[in-house]
C-alpha cells in the first residue's frame, strides 16, 4: 500500500512540474489531459501528504512524551500522542478506501444497463424491479438518475432499460453490480402458485470524459430507424432512432427513447463512449487478472453473482457467500450493507495481492 502511495505521489509531483511548464500550458489538449490526471491523483496524494505530516508530528510527540520529566507536561504530550494516533488511523482507513479504485477509474458517472434474461415476461418484470431497486438506492445517496433508453413490455416490465447515474463515488459503489442476477418467486402470470426461476443481467459502465475516448469519423457507421413506443406501440413514422456501430470493435450503441433524432444521437454517442471505455478497461483488467492468477490462483466464477429468493425473503451474493434475510428492504433500495460487504471483500483481495506482489518482488531481488 505504501509503495503504491509513494508511486502516486511521485507522479503527482511530476505532473505539477509539467503543468508549470509554459510549453505544456500552450498545448490546450495536452494541458487538459495532464490537469485531469493531476486532479484524479490529488484525491490520494493530498491525504497521503497529510498522513506523512501527522506521522512526523507523532514521532516528535512520542519523543517528547518519553523524555519529559514534568508529570503535567508529560500528560499533555501523551494526550497529543493519542490525538495524533487517532488522526493517523482515520487517514489510513481513508487512504485504504481511496486505493480501492484506481484514480483513473474513479468515476462519478456511470451507464447502468439492465436486460431481461431467461424467463420471458417474468424476467422483464424482474428487470424492472432491479431498476427500481437501484433508483431508490441512488435517491438515498443523493445521486441523479436519467433514463437514456428502454424497451418496455405490455405488463410493465423491461426487456432492457439503460440509464445514467451521476454522483459522488457512484462507480466505486455500483461497479460490483455487473453480472447475472437470478430471481426465485411465484410470477404474477403463474396460476398454480409454482415458484419460477428467471434472470436478468446488469452492466455498470464507467462514463468517461469525451476527450478520453478518441473516435475517428471513419471508425463509425451511423444508422437511423423508426423508433416505437412502449410494447412496440405508437410507431414513430420518422427515423428518430439512432444506431452507432464502432467498426474496429463491432461495439454497437443505439437509442430510440426520444422523438428527436438529435437527442437520440447524442445519447447514443454517450453510450458508445462508455462501452468503448469499458472495452479497453477490460483488456487492461484481463492483463491484471492474469497476473493475479499467476500469483495466487483463482477459480472461474459463474456469471450468476446474486440470487433473490422471494419466498424466503433471502438475498445471496455468491461471490462472497453472503446471505441476508431482508429481501424486502433490499428491493426497496437498502443496498448499503450488501455494497459495504463487497467493498470490504474487494479491499482484502487487493491488499492480499499487493502483499504477494511484494513477496514475489523481494524473491526476485534475492535471486
Amino acid at each position: 500500500m505504501w509503495a503504491k502511495l509513494e508511486e502516486i505521489l511521485k507522479r503527482f509531483r511530476e505532473l505539477e512540474r509539467q503543468l508549470s511548464d509554459p510549453a505544456v500550458a500552450g498545448d490546450g489538449v495536452r494541458a487538459s489531459q495532464l490537469a485531469r490526471e493531476h486532479g484524479q491523483l490529488a484525491r490520494l496524494a493530498k491525504p497521503y501528504l497529510e498522513y506523512r505530516r501527522i506521522e512526523e508530528e507523532l514521532a516528535q510527540a512520542e519523543r517528547l512524551a518519553a523524555a519529559e520529566a514534568d508529570p503535567e507536561l508529560r500528560a499533555y504530550a501523551e494526550e497529543e500522542v493519542r490525538n495524533l494516533r487517532e488522526q493517523q488511523l482515520r487517514l489510513r482507513h481513508h487512504l485504504e478506501e481511496l486505493l480501492l479504485v484506481d484514480p483513473a477509474e474513479d468515476r462519478d458517472s456511470v451507464i447502468l444497463e439492465i436486460r431481461a434474461g431467461t424467463g420471458g415476461e417474468e424476467a422483464a418484470l424482474f428487470a424492472a424491479d432491479l431498476f427500481r431497486m437501484y433508483e431508490k438506492y441512488a435517491n438515498s445517496r443523493g445521486w441523479k438518475v436519467e433514463i437514456l433508453d428502454f424497451n418496455a413490455t405490455d405488463l410493465g416490465g423491461f426487456k432492457e432499460i439503460i440509464c445514467s447515474v451521476t454522483g459522488e463515488n457512484v462507480y466505486r459503489e455500483l461497479r460490483y453490480e455487473s453480472g447475472g442476477h437470478r430471481v426465485q418467486r411465484v410470477p404474477k402470470t403463474e396460476q398454480q402458485g409454482r415458484i419460477h426461476t428467471s434472470a436478468a443481467t446488469v452492466a455498470v459502465l464507467a462514463e468517461p470524459e469525451e476527450i478520453e475516448i478518441d473516435i475517428k469519423p471513419d471508425e463509425v457507421r451511423i444508422d437511423t430507424f423508426a423508433s416505437g413506443g412502449p410494447g412496440g406501440q405508437h410507431q414513430n413514422k420518422t427515423q428518430s432512432g439512432v444506431r452507432i456501430v464502432h467498426l474496429p470493435t463491432g461495439i454497437v450503441a443505439e437509442c430510440r427513447n426520444e422523438r428527436s433524432q438529435h437527442k437520440n444521437k447524442a445519447t447514443a454517442w454517450r453510450m458508445l463512449r462508455a462501452k468503448l471505455y469499458q472495452h479497453f478497461a477490460q483488456q487492461k483488467e484481463a492483463e491484471r487478472a492474469q497476473e493475479r492468477r499467476d500469483l495466487i490462483g483463482t477459480g472461474d466464477r459463474s456469471d450468476r453473482i446474486r440470487t433473490y429468493n422471494f419466498p424466503q425473503n433471502r438475498v445471496t451474493d455468491h461471490r462472497i457467500n453472503l446471505t441476508l434475510y431482508k429481501l424486502d428492504a433490499i428491493m426497496n433500495g437498502e443496498l448499503h450493507e450488501l455494497i459495504r460487504a463487497l467493498i470490504e471483500y474487494d479491499r482484502r483481495q487487493q491488499f492480499e495481492q499487493l502483499s504477494l506482489e511484494k513477496v514475489v518482488a523481494a524473491s526476485s531481488q534475492e535471486d
